[in-house]
């Protein structure tokens, strides 16, 4: 059997090793007079640290958003989508809540979020993966450092580098409870992580991650070059993140929960294959290889507000 060429082999029980990307970071460009477009200036910080801050960009939806996610905390209980804490019953991640949700599929095409997306992608895009992932006062754990697109690659087969991640601040994100670590150019660098990918490893990776987390001496390689960054910001506050970079998050040992709303977009360009760990693809609600490609709401999305 001719094996397909794999640009960004990972988990093939070698040694763990780092790669320079091999894709562009931006692929699109300024659109000047398109409302909710990034300026050239945001595009290059994008591209030079893998992430943007756009403060309080959603304040206006955080109660309709807030109120449908306490919805769903209700409705998905018992649903394979929703996965809970390692240690408790504690919700952790809600799935694919754009299929459960009317108001959250709406959000998905708002352009403050959309347009700055096909910018980035240089393309129009499908929603891959949606989720709400939740940190309790307390008890919310910790994710380990890792880059999403080794994931997606090995265990979804995305093929290139062409994907970015958008999120809005559901609550408050401190330095306290939990938010999210990224290492600003990290993303410009791939590790092949070692080990080998086990079947149906989603099932036990999505509440601990042992698989496709980089090594200590490999995380102090990367450090040297940029420190820690916490992103940290107001409920309402949105930001994009590449498909590559390094993050993770600690466990919150606060009094204040901690939740956020992701939508991961990939390029019609980038469609995803068989996964490149030759296992069965995971599923839909982790990758949802139907998507169809989105097109912008008219104006940015304005929900009437409820009679007192």
């Amino acid at each position: 059997m001719v094996r397909r060429h794999d640009p960004y082999p990972s988990r093939t029980g070698g040694q763990e090793a780092i790669h320079p990307r091999q894709d562009p970071v931006v692929y699109g460009g300024p659109q000047a007079g398109t409302p909710g477009a990034l300026s050239g200036e945001q595009l290059q910080q994008f591209e030079r640290e893998g992430y943007l801050v756009l403060p309080d960009l959603f304040s206006d939806l955080l109660e309709p958003i807030r109120e449908e996610f306490h919805t769903l905390s209700r409705r998905m209980r018992g649903d394979e989508a929703l996965y809970t804490e390692p240690d408790s019953d504690e919700p952790r991640t809600l799935f694919k809540v754009h299929a459960w949700s009317d108001l959250l599929q709406q959000v998905m095409r708002d352009p403050r979020i959309l347009t700055p997306v096909q910018q980035i992608l240089g393309s129009a895009a499908t929603t891959m993966q949606s989720r709400i992932n939740i940190k309790p006062a307390f008890k919310g754990k910790s994710f380990p450092w890792h880059s999403a697109f080794e994931t997606w690659h090995v265990e979804d087969g995305m093929p290139r580098m062409r994907a970015v991640t958008a999120w809005i601040m559901l609550t408050d994100n401190s330095p306290h409870n939990g938010p999210l670590y990224v290492i600003p150019g990290s993303h410009k660098h791939y590790v092949s992580c070692a080990g080998t990918t086990g079947r149906e490893n989603y099932r036990t990776s999505l509440r601990r991650q042992t698989l496709g987390v980089p090594r200590s001496e490999t995380l102090k390689d990367m450090l040297q070059e940029q420190p820690i960054h916490t992103v940290s910001g107001r409920a309402g506050t949105l930001v994009f993140h590449d498909c590559n970079l390094l993050h993770g998050s600690p466990d919150n040992i606060s009094a204040d929960p901690r939740s956020i709303l992701m939508y991961v977009y990939n390029s019609v360009e980038n469609a995803v294959e068989a996964p490149f760990s030759d296992l069965p693809p995971r599923p839909h609600y982790l990758c949802d290889r139907e998507a169809q490609p989105l097109s912008a709401l008219q104006q940015p999305l304005q929900v009437p507000a409820r009679a007192a």
